[in-house]
């Protein structure tokens, strides 16, 4: 197809690279790109397939004549810019959770929900990280058992939290071989009073508190499966919490079905499905780790067993690149599923 108009708003961040990356590397059809990001990163030079591009300000006349943008630089920022945006004509996928719930935003993982992005006005949000890695693998599931209740624990990469969240990590892990004090000041949440360090150690909290004593993340896994997959009554309860590991969230996840499905129906399920790789045999130590499944494009699904405690219980133990699928990879794939299906 003939290429299209490309802008990314948050270019010189995590996620913004990663799509920069993706974007490439998968060829996504391309006439011109724009870079875009607050004053502070303006003036950047990144190079992108070979070719380097400055960095400009984000501004409304930076979005006239563009098709799509990938909005990936916080909540706030895609708060003030999606209606400038959307105004010039543009189709905004937005990485942030500012519209994730809005009933007139549809929320799209293509291998869940595709057909969704059809009711777009504008802005197509992506999930967040956590949601996606686990409605990937539920989907197959939800489709052919249905799914009463899920109970969920998180173990998410520093990279969750950003490049600083990964630097903290690293010069943590040095000051520790050397004897040295601990300082920290970005976990669990950079703009609360009280910072652990991350580095040998497990901190039960990200983002802020909300509802119940959940935390904001928690809740998101909440409400985004359920929008996701239609289905407001679905029991879902989350714990996510913050682990020692560079890339790659991992998620121990225990569903109880409406009819019954064997683990080996499960395994049969999820090895056909798309986006998903079983690595599953604990007689010969195979099962999914995060070191070996980072800068990964599929979901990886293992542990899958039986809840020997319920009637259709199941658990499994699911492990995917957040920065990837979790974030780049999904906004690409919604932008190659927008333009093949829709463009």
């Amino acid at each position: 197809m003939e290429g299209l108009n490309v802008a990314i708003l948050g270019a010189t961040g995590m996620v913004g690279q990663e799509i920069l990356d993706l974007l490439v590397e998968r060829k996504f059809p391309i006439k011109n790109l724009t870079l875009l990001s607050s004053a502070r990163s303006a003036g950047s030079r990144v190079l992108v397939g070979g070719k380097e591009y400055s960095v400009q300000e984000v501004s409304a006349e930076a979005f006239k004549g563009v098709d799509l943008a990938f909005f990936a630089a916080g909540g706030s920022v895609s708060e003030e810019w999606v209606d400038v945006a959307v105004d010039a004509g543009t189709v905004v996928i937005d990485n942030t959770s500012a519209f994730r719930l809005r009933d007139d935003v549809p929320l799209i993982i293509p291998e869940v929900n595709g057909e969704e992005m059809r009711n777009h006005k504008g802005i197509i949000s992506n999930p967040n990280c956590s949601t996606i890695i686990m409605a990937l693998v539920l989907k197959p599931i939800f489709d052919k058992a249905g799914i009463k209740r899920v109970v969920v624990s998180t173990y998410q990469a520093v990279s969750g939290a950003g490049g600083r969240g990964m630097d903290e990590l690293r010069r943590q892990t040095e000051d520790y071989v050397q004897g040295r004090e601990l300082e920290a000041s970005i976990l669990p949440v950079a703009g609360l009073p009280k910072h652990y360090p991350i580095a040998f150690n497990v901190i039960p909290q990200i983002d802020v508190r909300d509802d119940d004593d959940y935390t904001k993340e928690e809740w998101k896994m909440v409400r985004e499966t359920q929008k996701l997959f239609n289905d407001p009554n679905m029991k879902i309860s989350p714990t996510a919490i913050r682990i020692p590991v560079m890339r790659s969230h991992a998620e121990s996840i225990n569903v109880e079905t409406i009819s019954p499905l064997s683990p080996a129906e499960c395994r049969e399920l999820l090895s056909n499905a798309p986006g998903v790789e079983v690595i599953d045999n604990l007689e010969e130590q195979q099962y999914p780790m995060p070191l070996f499944t980072s800068d990964k494009d599929p979901i990886y699904v293992g542990r899958i067993r039986k809840d020997l405690t319920v009637d259709n219980g199941l658990n499994l133990w699911v492990v995917g690149d957040q920065i990837r699928k979790g974030a780049a990879l999904n906004a690409v794939q919604i932008a190659e599923y927008y333009t093949q299906k829709m463009g």
